[in-house]
């Protein structure tokens, strides 16, 4: 029974190593998350985290997309409405609407003429 009830605390502490390891991992410090210098408020530089999701949300990146879109819609329009058929719609207009705004907003000096 003994050897038993330590090889199952080996096993949990090993466990509880490997957890923490994975969530260390996982979610990263606050300190130690990779801001590109962009962040314009508390907590902007977060999210997104990857460097594939930043680029795309970047101005750079939606650029890319449109192209791939246009592109998309060139060679194939079928598989391309497609796939427009899955984007759910009053999402991106939201988003779209939010960016139209914030870019009004950013420009007080043409209103004033």
């Amino acid at each position: 029974m003994d050897r038993d009830s330590t090889a199952r605390n080996e096993i949990r502490a090993k466990l509880a190593q490997s957890r923490e390891e994975v969530r260390s991992l996982l979610d990263p410090p606050r300190g130690q998350s990779a801001g590109n210098g962009d962040a314009s408020g508390p907590g902007r530089g977060d999210f997104p985290r990857s460097r594939t999701m930043r680029m795309l949300m970047s101005g750079r990146g939606l650029g890319t997309v449109g192209a791939l879109a246009a592109g998309l819609l060139v060679a194939r329009p079928v598989l391309a409405l497609r796939l427009l058929r899955m984007v759910p719609v009053s999402a991106v207009a939201r988003i779209l609407i939010a960016r139209a705004v914030s870019a009004l907003k950013g420009r007080p000096e043409d209103r004033g003429a």
